[in-house]
This record gives structure tokens, C-alpha cells and sequence, in this order.
């Protein structure tokens, strides 16, 4: 959780790579095969290890099947294999109920999102009611929630949508000024774990201090899953969406976890049809390979690695880091981000930056990162990290980029 100082990073990791961490990287078939390339683009999409593409392979080489559908072995072993990683899904979140709780598979975490203000947020709210919800996070956390206001004012039902405040001296958001926009009509909070531009953990514990024992608060997890650990039961939030090809799974499959402790039973609506069973087994998958791996010795590397990025880029004139620049000071106080890391270059524009960097080898990602309320002209470049990245490949970067100062 932010508001502590990030962990040091391991022995080792300053310098030569850790030896668990090259045998980590030495899982992933797409870095091994191209060691002229460093893949800094991991909060767009995860490269999968080994065992994922084993397990892919597996199943559909030996029971590919649907789900729910048949009585023979395939049919039911596909059908086990989907239930089973719903339990996996809620032991991975620390699920504190999960005799209560529910999984549902959706395509990522857009939909996931979509769906809860769809299927289940109309039930809670009444004429009057007010939600507070994020404007400056991506907008997959923000557009549907608008759309709900609107369905809901069709029906006669008039929502108040409140912004969740943001401190500008850290880049979470403000529990302080949070409590002077919760009032009595507050009826559901969503937020982020972990911020898709600035790489902060965005205190969602927080806020369940402020809104109290009553509200439900929707987590959207798609950049924290498979970066560092996430407990439900620590964050006391009731629903949590994410992706998992964020999460070195496949695209095309993301889950809905729900509590169903605060407010209505989650339920999606209409037919749901064919689950990605693929998708699905390749969640799994990554789960264990996750767990297996150590996803808080994977967040300690990722910080000591956005940390040594961030130390780097603070020394050069030519470059604005976004986010929260008292964290740009080594030793700061103030948490260090965590996997992702979003600058500018003061004269060159975030798409030639990027093309320039892929000629050197560095794959990024350059525009406006999909934030609400930032227009795509307000482009950025934004380097995202994973447990194959290398000191090493942080330092040939910020070589690079002091060439073109």
C-alpha cells in the first residue's frame, strides 16, 4: 500500500540480476528468443511464461471441450477446469468469504467494469443517490459509470456522480477531501489499485476509513494484478476487475469478483453463452506461475527497477516525469511507483520519442494512455516493467535517452 516506503530492493539487484530472477526470465520464450529487443510495454499487455503456453497447449491437445454443455470427459473436465479457477481466482485475492463470494469471466477488465454498472449498480440506487468515481484514472473506470447515470435518468432516477479527489503532493487519492464529499446519499466509490499513467498505489484502504462499513467500493485491478499482492480481505472492497492478459494470461478473459456482502448479489445479465475456456486455463495458469514466482518479490524488484528509471530521468533537464515529483528523490519519503513509469521529452514529441527508442531496441507506449480528461495530443511515453526486465536494460535506456537530451 502506498504511504510507506517502497522495500529496498533484494541483494543483487542493484547490479547483476538476482539468480531467481534469471531463472524467472529465463521462462518467458519471447525475451529468450530476442535478446536484441527489451519489451517495456507490460500495462498494455503481459508477455506469458512457458507454463502458460504450456498449459494452453495441454488442454487443447487433449481436452478441449465447452463448458456445461456435454455429460462426456472432456466436456467435463472442461467444465471442472472453469469452476476450479474461479476458486483460484478468489484463494489469488484473499477472498476472506469465498463460500459467499462469486467469480464471473468477462473479456477483460473493460467489460468487467462495464458490466457492474449494467448489470449490478442500478439495483443499489434510488432518485437521489450519489456514487463518487475516479475522473483522472483510465477511462474504462469512468465512462461506465456516466452511462449508468444516464440509463438511470431515462427511468427517472436522478444519480449525482461525485469526483474522487486526488492529493497533488502524492498522486493518490485524498482521504481528507474524500470525507468532504461522502455524505448520507453515498451509495458506491470505484476505484484503482494501482494508477495506469503514474504508477501509484492509489490507498484504496483508505478509503474504506472514510466512507465507512456500508458502502461497496469497486476496485479496478488491472494494473496490479501479477505486480504485487492483493488482498480483499486487507482492503475490506467488494468488487475487484481485472484483465488477465495483464496477468500473463491470454487475451480475451478477465473476471468480476464479488464479495456479495454490501449491496446486491452480482449477477450479469442475459445469456452468457461460451466461456473463453482457453482464456480461462491460461488464467489459471498464470495464477500459479504467479504465486509460484512471488508477487511480492516481484513488486520489490519492479519498484527497485522503476526506481533506478526514475533516479536516472530526475537528473536530466530534457525530461518531465509525470506524476508526483517528490518521488523522483532517492530516499524520498513518498512511495516510489510501482512497475510503470510515464515522461516526456521537453522538445521531442511522445511518438517520435517512441520511434526513435524502438530503433534502439525499446518497445513503449506513446499517447495519452486511454486517462480520462487528458486529450490523446497530450501524449506521453510510458515505459511498463514485469519481473523479466533487467537493470541492465533500465540503464541501456537511460543511455539512450541522455544521447538525445
Amino acid at each position: 500500500m502506498a504511504g510507506r516506503v517502497a522495500h529496498p530492493a533484494e541483494p543483487g539487484e542493484a547490479g547483476e540480476p538476482a539468480s531467481w530472477q534469471r531463472s524467472l526470465r529465463a521462462q518467458f520464450p519471447i525475451v529468450v528468443g530476442h535478446p536484441d529487443l527489451v519489451y517495456l510495454d507490460s500495462a498494455a499487455t503481459s508477455q506469458k511464461p512457458r507454463a502458460v503456453l504450456d498449459a494452453v497447449q495441454t488442454y487443447l491437445t487433449t481436452s478441449n471441450a465447452n463448458a456445461g454443455r456435454g455429460s462426456y470427459p472432456w466436456a467435463n473436465a472442461t467444465t471442472a477446469l472453469v469452476e476450479n479457477a474461479r476458486d483460484r481466482i478468489k484463494a489469488f485475492l484473499d477472498d476472506p468469504d469465498p463460500g459467499r463470494s462469486s467469480v464471473h469471466f468477462t473479456s477483460g477488465t473493460t467489460e468487467g467494469l462495464r458490466s457492474v454498472a449494467r448489470d449490478w449498480l442500478p439495483a443499489l440506487l434510488g432518485d437521489g443517490d450519489e456514487i463518487v468515481v475516479p475522473f483522472a484514472d483510465h477511462r474504462a473506470n469512468l465512462s461506465p459509470w456516466l452511462e449508468a447515470q444516464e440509463l438511470l435518468a431515462l427511468r427517472g432516477v436522478r444519480v449525482r456522480v461525485r469526483r474522487l479527489p486526488y492529493q497533488e503532493s502524492s498522486g493518490d487519492y485524498d482521504p481528507q477531501a474524500l470525507a468532504r464529499v461522502v455524505g448520507p446519499r453515498t451509495r458506491f466509490v470505484a476505484a484503482t489499485h494501482v494508477h495506469h499513467v503514474y504508477g501509484v498505489d492509489m490507498n484504496v484502504h483508505r478509503i474504506r476509513q472514510v466512507v465507512g462499513p456500508e458502502v461497496p467500493i469497486c476496485l479496478d485491478a488491472a494494473q496490479s494484478i501479477g505486480h504485487l499482492p492483493l488482498s480483499t480481505a486487507a482492503l475490506d472492497v467488494d468488487i475487484v476487475v481485472f484483465s488477465g492478459h495483464k496477468a500473463m494470461a491470454l487475451p480475451g478473459t478477465g473476471a468480476v469478483w464479488s464479495r456479495n456482502l454490501r449491496g446486491p448479489v452480482f449477477r450479469p445479465g442475459g445469456w452468457s453463452g461460451t466461456p473463453n475456456t482457453v482464456g480461462v486455463v491460461s488464467l489459471t495458469a498464470a495464477l500459479d506461475w504467479l504465486d509460484a514466482a512471488g508477487t511480492d518479490r516481484i513488486e520489490r524488484w519492479t519498484v527497485a527497477l522503476t526506481s533506478r528509471l526514475t533516479d536516472g530521468l530526475a537528473r536530466m533537464d530534457a525530461y518531465e516525469v509525470l506524476g508526483c515529483r517528490s518521488s523522483l528523490t532517492a530516499g524520498t519519503e513518498v512511495q516510489r511507483r510501482r512497475s510503470l513509469v510515464t515522461f516526456r521529452h521537453r522538445e521531442i514529441g511522445s511518438r517520435d520519442l517512441g520511434f526513435i527508442l524502438f530503433s534502439k531496441g525499446f518497445m513503449v507506449r506513446t499517447d495519452g494512455h486511454c486517462q480520462a480528461g487528458r486529450a490523446e495530443e497530450e501524449g506521453s511515453v510510458r515505459v511498463s516493467l514485469h519481473v523479466h526486465n533487467t537493470p541492465q536494460e533500465i540503464d541501456a535506456l537511460l543511455s539512450t535517452l541522455a544521447n538525445l537530451q
